[in-house]
């Protein structure tokens, strides 16, 4: 947290929260995140059609990827 604020010039406490919220989105389980941008996307007026590849792209590119899960797969994990 100190390299962050030195690094970035933000105060103590702006940087402790800074670290503190992606240290908790890269703590969120597969189905967890999942869940979240299905509700996002869904949102934003998307259809599954789009959601689900979208959502298999975004866990593909993230720094520690789950295993390849289906569009069926992930079907799943929303609605269960």
């Amino acid at each position: 947290m100190r390299h962050v604020a030195q690094s970035t010039g933000l105060s103590a406490g702006v940087a402790a929260r800074v670290v503190a919220e992606v240290a908790a989105y890269f703590m969120e389980s597969t189905e967890e995140y999942v869940r979240r941008r299905h509700r996002e996307l869904q949102a934003d007026g998307l259809r599954n059609d789009v959601i689900f590849p979208r959502i298999g792209a975004e866990l593909a590119s993230r720094p520690v990827a789950p295993p390849t899960l289906s569009a069926r797969q992930l079907r799943r994990i929303v609605y269960t």
